[in-house]
């Protein structure tokens, strides 16, 4: 039945799963208000070199991820839709990466079907999928050219060694275009011991200037633009997306050397509870060469983003693979000998915490009024997704043996519905681009658009369709495309405020969206002009300022 159903039931879990909800909800700061909106940028510039983020030098990260989600757009329209698919893409490819890997390495149907499965419902994975950002496509890359040197070291001809080889050099350069030099380090930290391992450094160097040279001649074309283009673009995103995030005391998001340790286990839920008998059973056969390749996959990667000063959880998406099959292993086989404890206790340990957060949402409801009484149908879902957790996990429980699978429909549940059940506060706090929806065609007819917030600000130069919002006592990300001369006249301050206004609503109308959560934010507002119209939805507030002679 798995033989012959597994993938169709996988395609079908991708769509209801991954592809329906990408509508259902609003962008997330600051990340997909960014990513949407630079590669619209690209898209209506016609500059597919180098990467601008509201009309300023944004080089963080290479081109080669905005480029998929530009492509999106292209392809999808300007929506959510067209901005989410190539995360859901990337993590669809993956998930057939664990699949092909899988038969590989133990032509099991039954492994094959749980390592793609467990894969997809680990919720990081299945969270990242819905979310426009970097990572899923990195992660891809990162997944495709550690697939790509386990059938090249499988393979026993040279034909399919030069084809796997050349595979592996085409995903390196393709991750190098998406995240940097990354791309190239892992599978190194990979290959290099596991061939020394197996005493076949031999052919490592025989066929290694065979992937070098395919990565070299896939990135340089975009390598040697972007410095014709932007000569400060190497010097700026090796120093300071390269070393000083990896070993600066400043460095961005500083996290202890143990921060992924508990990450990993979240990250792999709803099966954390298996990660004991995974990891024992790996290590008791990690004499055998997938195995021990699975495990090299695994904790290397991990070691090295450990390392590293600047942390964020979605760095260690490139371990979950190899997590996955290990634990598709165990799983599989614990199915087969009979030895459903570790399952049953997973899924009672997955109902517990459902239960509890059900008890929660219940007392908060009744004590804070979380949901108010025009969101019953955001209330009902929330509901809807702890019960359907529970449930799915209780099956697992009572009968570990012939539902060991249940638990994905549970995060199944979570991925599709959790968005549309999130409250007003959320919605209004973490999606500015909904409200800005609501008065896209008041903010499109303005000549002049100014921003107190970069989450909202870059909302709204992706829903008006204009890079040109003038910032308002806010930089952040932008500190450095904000040093050169030219962008000087978009920064505002408070003391500058009110001459900007002025001479902006001689020219025109002016649109203003304004955070307004502190106390130094409602100074800000205090010091605009009292006309106008207002709109205010939480704490967001949208400003229409007519012109003035």
């Amino acid at each position: 039945m798995i033989k012959r159903w597994g993938l169709p039931c996988l395609l079908l879990a991708f769509g209801l799963f991954y592809l329906l909800p990408l509508m259902n909800h609003g962008l997330w700061v600051p990340d997909e208000p960014r990513y949407a909106q630079i590669s619209q940028e690209m898209l209506h510039s016609g500059d597919w070199v180098s990467p601008h983020f509201m009309g300023l030098r944004y080089f963080e990260k290479p081109i080669a991820g905005y480029w998929m989600i530009a492509i999106g757009q292209a392809i999808f329209g300007e929506n959510l839709f067209g901005v989410r698919i190539a995360s859901a893409l990337s993590t669809g490819l993956s998930v057939w990466l664990a699949f092909l890997i899988a038969r590989r390495l133990w032509n099991d149907p039954r492994k094959s079907f749980a390592a793609a499965l467990l894969y997809m419902s680990f919720g990081l994975v299945a969270g990242q999928a819905g979310y426009s950002n970097i990572d899923p496509q990195f992660t891809f890359w990162v997944n495709l050219s550690l697939v790509a040197l386990w059938f090249a070291l499988d393979n026993r001809t040279v034909r399919g060694k030069l084809g796997a080889w050349s595979l592996l050099g085409f995903a390196c350069g393709m991750g190098f275009m998406t995240k940097g030099f990354l791309a190239w380090l892992l599978p190194v930290v990979v290959a290099v011991p596991y061939m020394i391992w197996q005493k076949r450094f031999g052919e490592l160097l025989r066929y290694g200037p065979l992937a070098l040279v395919v990565a070299i001649v896939i990135s340089l074309p975009w390598a040697l633009a972007i410095h014709n283009h932007e000569p400060d673009f190497w010097r700026f995103f090796f120093w300071n997306e390269h070393i000083r995030r990896f070993s600066a005391a400043d460095a961005q998001h500083t996290r202890p050397w143990w921060f992924f340790g508990p990450i990993m286990v979240v990250s792999c839920l709803p099966w954390a509870a298996l990660l004991p008998s995974t990891l024992v059973q790996a290590w008791k056969s990690k004499a055998q060469a997938g195995t021990g390749f699975l495990l090299l996959w695994l904790l290397l990667p991990l070691a090295i983003f450990s390392m590293s000063k600047g942390k964020l959880p979605t760095y260690i998406m490139p371990c979950l693979l190899p997590l996955a099959l290990l634990m598709a292993n165990t799983v599989i086989d614990k199915v087969n000998q009979g030895s459903g404890r570790a399952i049953r206790v997973n899924g009672l340990l997955n109902a517990a915490m459902a239960c509890a957060a059900l008890i929660g949402l219940i007392y908060l409801q009744f004590t804070r009024e979380l949901f108010e009484n025009t969101e019953m149908i955001a209330e009902s879902l929330g509901f809807i997704v702890l019960v359907g957790w529970i449930l799915a996990n209780a099956l697992q429980a009572m009968r570990p043996l012939m539902f060991w699978a249940m638990p994905a429909l549970g995060i199944g549940l979570l991925v599709a519905l959790l968005p549309a059940a999130m409250p007003a506060t959320v919605i209004n706090s973490r999606m500015p681009d909904q409200f800005i929806a609501d008065h896209v065609q008041e903010l499109s007819e303005t000549s002049s658009l100014l921003s107190n917030d970069l989450g909202a600000a870059s909302a709204l130069a992706w829903r008006v369709k204009r890079p040109q919002v003038d910032l308002y006592n806010t930089v952040g990300e932008l500190e450095y495309g904000m040093s050169f001369p030219e962008a000087q006249p978009r920064k505002v301050d408070m003391d500058g405020v009110q001459q900007w206004m002025t001479e902006a609503r001689k020219k025109g109308s002016v649109g203003v969206v304004m955070q307004v959560s502190s106390v130094v934010e409602e100074q800000e507002v205090e010091l605009l002009p009292i006309d106008g119209k207002r709109y205010r939805r939480g704490n967001l507030y949208i400003l229409i300022f007519p012109k003035q002679p």
